[in-house]
């Protein structure tokens, strides 16, 4: 069966960190968070590209993923990662150059046995109770924590994509009071929703993810991707006549029904189908029935001509429209696209 055709377009995700990165002084460094592979769009071409363009700093969720940014990317750049020094990891810390970013005081102790002297962060829990250390847990260590010399102190907004909710500035105040009992170094808070509350927000570093990829809080973001299904089959249906499995859809006029090769296997959602459509340019063509594993349906009958494709993500129906339909969000959309779509990357 042939597969969806998947478009990522570079020049977009550098021109979205260069809009996010122009939304803090020149004082404050711009960073790139590549984890989940690049929001599932391939760490290497999205870091290469993002090096390119300036950008010194990444971040990524496990030391596996560092390794493969790292290997893509060369020996230059800063790599951070958040889950910190993770029991297991320890050698590709040494041999791949990579920072932890300490999120307990296992941790901290673990690492000043491995590797003292190398760089590292901290991670504080400024009240999302995710990870990282809180008050307590750093008054434990006050006495390691010189020879720690961290390098990078961090934590991580929990509600930055409401900007009127409470708990920005509650976290805002923990966190700052924090790092006053640190030493002095770069401190980081803000991911893209935290970049765009302010520059109370922004302090040393900021660590865009979502916003380099197209989505929201960053609504001027250019869109990324573009993924195109070609049709397999068109078939005439009668009113009265029933498409997918359980019958969900009932043709209440003769009906052109075309289906696409791509469905939930392909990080497509069940449950978009009732509310998603497909596109061929600005025309918009009903999903009929339930999405299944490999196949979806359409509705094309006011189409002069079925074209041999149709796009599921484009301009239109961007990664946030086609999350609503699902009843989700874009960050589960970009990191489920599957491994069958042929990936075309263009600058």
């Amino acid at each position: 069966m042939p597969g969806g055709l998947l478009t990522i377009d570079l020049a977009a995700i550098v021109s979205n960190w260069r809009a996010l990165d122009a939304k803090t002084a020149d004082t404050v460094e711009t960073g790139a968070v590549i984890k989940a592979d690049s929001y599932g769009l391939d760490v290497g071409p999205v870091g290469q590209a993002l090096q390119n363009a300036g950008a010194k700093t990444f971040f990524a969720a496990l030391a596996d993923e560092g390794v493969a940014l790292r290997q893509a990317i060369g020996p230059t750049a800063r790599i951070f990662v958040f889950s910190g020094y993770m029991q297991g990891d320890e050698s590709a810390f040494g041999e791949f150059a990579l920072t932890p970013l300490l999120n307990s005081t296992d941790q901290a102790a673990r690492f000043l046995t491995d590797r003292k002297g190398a760089a590292c962060g901290l991670q504080l829990d400024s009240g999302m109770n995710r990870l990282g250390m809180e008050s307590a847990e750093l008054a434990s260590i006050a006495a390691q924590i010189p020879a720690l010399n961290p390098i990078l102190i961090m934590s991580h907004l929990a509600c930055a994509d409401e900007p009127k909710h409470p708990q920005n500035t509650a976290q805002l105040a923990a966190f700052t009071e924090m790092v006053t009992k640190l030493p002095d170094c770069n401190r980081s808070l803000s991911a893209t929703g935290g970049i765009l509350l302010g520059s109370d927000y922004h302090m040393d570093m900021t660590r865009p993810g979502i916003g380099l990829y197209g989505g929201a809080p960053f609504i001027d973001a250019r869109p990324v991707v573009t993924l195109s299904l070609p049709v397999i089959q068109t078939r005439p249906v009668a009113v009265g006549e029933s498409v997918g499995y359980g019958a969900a859809w009932i043709a209440k006029r003769p009906s052109v029904i075309a289906t696409v090769a791509a469905g939930y296997a392909d990080g497509l959602i069940r449950a978009m189908g009732p509310n998603a459509s497909l596109y061929t340019g600005d025309t918009r063509c009903p999903i009929v029935g339930r999405v299944s594993m490999d196949l979806i349906t359409v509705d094309v009958t006011d189409l002069a001509k079925v074209p041999a494709s149709l796009d599921i993500l484009n301009a239109t129906q961007t990664v946030d429209v086609l999350a609503k339909a699902a009843g989700t969000i874009g960050y589960e959309i970009l990191t489920s696209l599957g491994n069958r779509y042929k990936r075309v990357y263009k600058d």
